[in-house]
């Protein structure tokens, strides 16, 4: 399928849902035939509980789109500099932000209009100083060469057609000894060639996902090392989420 098509599929459906939201309207994880979200991740709600300042809003809570925060196993620490790929509404760029503290800064990069218009909703209703978000492809970040101490992402890498000029992107703006936590869907085997040709599915974080140890062997080809990954498929699992952690 052409990654431009691709791309404006993608971007068409996230521009819904962030419009959605912003209408007030509810909004679904991701597709309505496979859900994104894994069993095994601390909910959003447990990582507020975390901070000494008061819980997010439950609406700005659930702008999510994600399969799992990766900020569990981020290990974020005050003063670091993080990279969400795919910052969606912004959820996980106002958790970091809180880690890192004011002497931290996290940069948010997401490609649809709406969901940073959104992102910026959210932040300003929060009051967030050490966030900023910016407009960009995964495949060329708008972030300067070996400039972040860790990179996450949740749900989004999936989306992306060519997944090895991601990584790379990843590897180049990630500092040496920085580390990387991607939570994102992938399938235990193949997909049928039908099911990746269809738009629709992509976008809804389905046809996109490639097998894990495949997954594992394009961030070990991008120049990660340690490549290590939590989560497992069900029995009969067509796809399912997992979290790779990797270091440069």
């Amino acid at each position: 399928m052409p990654t431009i098509e691709l791309r404006e599929q993608v971007q068409s459906h996230y521009a819904e849902h962030a419009r959605a939201f912003l209408q007030g309207s509810a909004s679904s994880c991701c597709g309505s035939e496979v859900s994104c979200c894994a069993d095994d991740t601390i909910p959003a709600q447990a990582l507020a509980a975390l901070q000494d300042d008061t819980a997010l809003p439950d609406e700005i809570i659930q702008t999510s789109l994600g399969c799992g925060t990766p900020l569990e196993l981020a290990a974020l620490k005050p003063g670091e500099t993080v990279l969400d790929l795919g910052s969606g509404g912004g959820l996980d760029c106002f958790f970091a932000a809180r880690l890192v503290g004011n002497t931290g800064h996290v940069i948010g990069v997401d490609m649809t209009p709406e969901m940073l218009a959104l992102a910026e909703k959210n932040k300003t209703q929060i009051g967030l100083t050490n966030v900023e978000f910016r407009q960009g492809y995964l495949e060329a970040l708008p972030v300067a060469d070996a400039s972040v101490d860790v990179i996450v992402s949740n749900c989004v890498i999936n989306l992306a057609a060519d997944k090895d000029i991601v990584f790379r992107e990843a590897f180049r703006v990630l500092k040496p000894g920085g580390r990387v936590v991607f939570s994102d869907i992938v399938s235990p085997q193949p997909l049928p060639s039908g099911l990746r040709q269809n738009a629709e599915s992509w976008a809804e974080c389905i046809a996109g996902a490639i097998p894990r140890d495949e997954y594992t062997l394009k961030m070990q080809q991008a120049g990660f090392k340690n490549v290590t990954v939590v989560g497992s498929p069900a029995p009969k699992d067509l796809v399912f989420s997992a979290k790779f952690m990797a270091e440069k």
